[in-house]
């Protein structure tokens, strides 16, 4: 196995930019996710890492050797696809090992791997059947094993779920999670999905318009969002974003005026914000909690109950809405007037230009 090193990768269409300079760190075994929505460039990267796009221009590192000019058979990967690509003809035991056997592995030795592919993925049952006798599921696992027998440096998946059902989304989320800690692999992973990234990933690579908007661990993004992109991508539900002015300065901090309370809000220092200025405030939904004498009041606009949790949206005297995550089976009914209240500790400033103050 090895890890991965992007610098200054571009990509271009004639004059049209799609890649915009990227550069990024990989460490061997560490499972990264690219993330973004569609049209970001994520799929397009995965590809140029993969030897299956060219690159405009930078250096891409697998390892110890720079393989922007190096064929896709030699760079020591292997691709999932969101297609399963499977051979309809052959069974599941010579699906997984038609590659090695097209490489001329001998018998016994393609043999071998391919029992212990099967052994890691829990389908040795499945060898003797057709992709027409399998589940969606099970379809998937047999493109991973045949990724698996080539024994490769660097895992390059996808959106490999995005066919899957959600149910069984989740249950493939588990096993990619096992088969990593199994394999100890250098896995890298695209997906438009945040939940599947918040999920699966040791490093997530926030991708908007062919730029890299972030780079972080699962909660760090969550936690930390660098700029408005990525606080409103990464999180569910996402995250609730108010204007505010900055309406004085106090003795150890900032008074902001927002459609979040009618009173300003305590705030501590920042340098360089002063009385006047605009700014943007982002507060998740799970950090607000029903309060009868909170700050926060509106009109029940929409309830979904889902179980563990009732999300709630509520319509503003402003005409803002606002999200909240309430834990539990709140009994709450649209058009019902309800108070909210929040620990202003959660609150994160944006300035102007989108990015996050403070960070």
């Amino acid at each position: 196995m090895a890890g991965l090193t992007l610098r200054s990768v571009h990509k271009a269409y004639g004059d049209v930019p799609v890649i915009k300079g990227v550069d990024l760190d990989i460490e061997h075994g560490q499972f990264v996710v690219f993330v973004g929505p569609s049209g970001c460039g994520k799929s397009t990267l995965l590809r140029m890492i993969a030897g299956l796009e060219d690159i405009t221009g930078g250096e891409i590192r697998i390892g110890d050797r720079v393989v922007n000019d190096v064929e896709p058979r030699d760079r020591g990967v292997a691709m999932v696809f969101q297609s399963y690509a499977l051979y309809p003809h052959m069974s599941v035991y010579d699906n997984v090992g038609f590659g090695l056997k097209l490489a001329g592995t001998p018998k016994d030795v393609r043999d071998a791997k391919i029992w212990a592919a099967a052994r890691v993925l829990q389908m040795e049952h499945l060898l003797d059947r057709r992709p027409a006798q399998l589940s969606g599921g099970q379809r998937q696992r047999v493109a991973i094993g045949r990724a698996i027998v080539r024994e490769p440096d660097v895992f390059l998946f996808d959106e490999p779920l995005s066919n899957l059902d959600a149910a069984l989304r989740g249950d493939m989320r588990m096993e990619l999670a096992r088969l990593h800690t199994d394999l100890g692999a250098t896995m890298i992973y695209v997906t438009h999905d945040q939940v599947e990234a918040m999920t699966l990933a040791d490093k997530i690579v926030v991708l908007d318009g062919g730029v890299v908007q972030q780079v972080g661990s699962p909660l760090e993004l969550y936690n930390s969002p660098a700029n408005l992109f990525v606080a409103g991508f990464i999180g569910s539900p996402k995250m609730n974003i108010v204007e505010a002015t900055v309406a004085a300065r106090t003795g150890g901090g900032l008074a902001l005026r927002s459609e979040l309370a009618d009173t300003p809000l305590d705030f501590p220092s920042m340098p360089g914000l002063e009385a006047g200025m605009k700014l943007r405030v982002g507060l998740r939904p799970h950090a607000l909690v029903l309060d009868p004498n909170g700050p926060i009041g509106g009109e029940v606009q929409l309830v979904e109950r889902l179980g563990n949790e009732t999300l709630v949206r509520v319509g503003l005297p402003s005409g803002q809405e606002l999200t909240a995550a309430l834990a539990g089976q709140e009994q709450i009914e649209p058009r019902q007037t309800i108070s909210l209240g929040f620990d202003p500790r959660h609150l994160l400033l944006f300035g102007e230009d989108g990015h996050r103050l403070g960070a």
